[in-house]
C-alpha cells in the first residue's frame, strides 16, 4: 500500500520505517527540512535501536521524506497522523493535529479516490471524532464516511525498543468511523496475521491509548511508595519485596518447557527515582485533566502522578543521609536519558535531581553514553559533562539515575580504587554488596 505519515517523531518515523520494511511504500512528512534531507540519505535523527539499519536500507526506495504534504497525501491510499500532543498543564496542545487536519484536508479536496485518514498521536478520547473530522470535512468541503474515512490506531511502542515494538506488535488497535476505514488498516497491519486485533470507534481506541499508559504508571508510582516504606521501617529492602511479588503467577510466564519465568510487566513493577519521558508523564496528566473537565474525578491517578512528583527528591535525601553538607561536594550524574536505550531526556528524573544538587551547591558532573547533547541543551552550563564512565568515578559519590547497560561495570571499576566514592543507586540495578559504598531506594 502507499502510506503517507505527518510527523517523523519517535512514533511517526519509527512507524514509517517499519511500514516499508514490512512492504509498504511509506512517504513521511515534517517541515523540518534538515530532518527530511537527513532521512533521504538513510540518516536517523533519532538514536533507536534498529532505526539506522532500516533507513539505509528503505530510504530512496520504499521510504522517502517530504516537506510537501499536499503531493504526500495525493500520491498515497491513507495518512497517519503522528505529531506531538504536549500537554499545557491543563489539556493537550492539539494545534499540530489541527494543522496536520487541515492540510490534509486541503491535499483531498482534489482527490478523487477515497482516503482514510488515521490519528495515531495520542489524544485525548472524543478528539478524533470532534475535532480532527470536522476539520478535515471542513478543508477537503467532503464528507466522512463518504469520501474518506477516519480512524484511530494507537501506537504500543516503548522508546528505545519501539523498532522491536512495531515489528513485534502485542495487540493492533484499530478504530474507524465505518468498516472501510477499518478494512484499509487490516491492510495495513496484514503481515501481523497472529497478533490479536481489536476493531472498535475512535473513542474507544484513544481511551485504550491512555488506560495503558495510566497503568503503568500506576504501577511504578505503587512500587516506588513500597520503596518509600520500606525505607521508612528499616531491615527491610524492596528489591527483595518487588521479587518475592513477581513469584505470584499473575506475573510469570510459564515456558514449553515448564520453567516460570517474571512477566514483561513486571519491570514496572520496581522500584526507581520516578518514571520520565514523553508518554508516561504527559499522558497520565492529561488523562486525570480530562477526567475532571467531565466531571469524572481521578484521585487514584492523581496519586499517581503526585508520588512520581516527589521521587526524585528521595535521592537528594538518600544522598544527606551521608553527606548532611552538599555544598562543595563532587557529585556524578550518571545518567540523563529517562530511560536506557534512547537519547530522550523529556521529564527525566534526572533533570529536577540535578538543579536540586546545584541548588545545594554541589559540583556536579553528569556522564550518558547517548544522551548527552539533549542533556545539555537543558541542564544548566554549571554541569561538567565527560566522555567516559571512568571520568565520571572521580566523585564523592555518584547517583545511578539511568539504567544504562554500561553502568554493569560500576563495581569493576570501583573495587580497584583506594576510596572509591559513594554509590546512590537511583533505579536499584546494582546488588549492595557489590561495591564498597552503596545506598538505594527502598532501603
Amino acid at each position: 500500500m502507499r502510506i503517507c505519515v505527518v510527523g517523523t517523531g519517535y512514533v511517526g518515523l519509527v512507524s514509517g520505517a517499519c511500514f516499508a520494511e514490512i512492504g509498504h511504500d511509506c512517504i513521511c512528512v515534517d517541515l523540518d527540512v534538515s530532518k527530511v534531507e537527513r532521512i533521504n540519505r538513510g540518516e536517523a535523527p533519532i538514536h533507536e535501536a534498529g532505526l539506522a539499519d532500516l533507513l539505509a536500507r528503505h530510504a530512496g526506495a520504499r521510504l522517502r521524506a517530504t516537506t510537501d504534504l499536499a503531493a504526500a497525501v495525493r500520491d498515497s491510499d491513507l495518512t497517519f497522523i503522528a505529531v506531538g500532543t504536549p500537554f499545557d498543564g491543563q489539556r493537550i496542545d492539539l494545534s499540530q493535529v489541527i494543522q496536520a487536519a487541515r492540510a490534509i484536508g486541503a491535499a483531498l479536496r482534489d482527490k478523487r479516490d477515497y482516503h482514510a485518514v488515521i490519528v495515531k498521536s495520542t489524544v485525548v478520547p472524543g478528539t478524533t471524532d470532534d475535532v480532527v473530522r470536522p476539520e478535515l470535512e471542513h478543508a477537503s468541503r467532503k464528507r466522512a464516511g463518504v469520501d474518506f474515512g477516519v480512524g484511530m490506531n494507537p501506537e504500543f511502542l516503548t522508546e528505545g525498543v519501539a523498532v522491536r515494538d512495531f515489528m513485534q506488535p502485542d495487540r493492533l488497535v484499530l478504530g474507524g468511523i465505518d468498516e472501510r476505514t477499518i478494512r484499509l488498516q487490516r491492510a495495513v497491519y496484514a503481515p501481523f496475521a497472529a497478533t490479536p486485533v481489536l476493531e472498535t470507534n475512535n473513542k474507544t481506541a484513544e481511551m485504550i491509548k491512555y488506560a495503558s499508559n495510566a497503568v503503568l504508571a500506576t504501577l511504578i508510582s505503587y512500587s516506588n511508595e513500597i520503596a518509600n516504606l520500606c525505607s521508612a521501617l528499616g531491615g527491610v529492602d524492596v528489591a527483595d519485596v518487588m521479587r518475592g511479588v513477581h513469584l505470584a503467577r499473575y506475573f510469570t510466564t510459564r515456558l514449553p518447557d515448564g520453567a516460570r519465568i517474571p512477566a514483561g510487566i513486571t519491570s514496572f513493577l520496581w522500584a526507581g527515582c520516578g518514571y520520565g519521558g514523553s508518554c508516561l508523564p504527559k499522558d497520565t496528566q492529561a488523562l486525570a485533566a480530562h477526567g475532571a473537565a467531565h466531571g469524572a474525578p481521578m484521585p487514584l491517578l492523581e496519586a499517581v502522578i503526585e508520588t512520581n512528583r516527589r521521587q526524585p527528591a528521595r535521592m537528594i535525601a538518600l544522598l544527606q543521609r551521608h553527606f548532611p553538607c552538599l555544598a562543595g561536594l563532587r557529585i556524578s550524574v550518571l545518567g540523563v536519558a529517562f530511560k536506557e536505550d534512547t537519547d530522550d531526556v523529556r521529564d527525566s528524573p534526572a533533570l529536577p535531581i540535578v538543579r536540586a544538587l546545584l541548588q545545594h551547591g554541589a559540583r556536579v558532573t553528569a556522564y550518558d553514553p547517548v544522551a548527552r547533547v539533549n542533556g545539555q541543551r537543558l541542564l544548566p552550563p554549571e554541569v561538567t559533562w565527560v566522555e567516559e564512565l571512568e571520568q565520571a568515578l572521580a566523585a564523592d559519590a555518584v547517583l545511578l539515575l539511568t539504567r544504562w547497560r554500561q553502568f554493569e561495570r560500576l563495581p569493576a571499576l570501583l573495587a580497584a580504587r583506594a576510596d572509591p566514592p559513594l554509590v546512590v543507586d537511583g533505579r536499584r540495578m546494582l546488588a549492595p554488596a557489590s561495591v564498597p559504598r552503596y545506598d538505594g531506594i527502598g532501603r
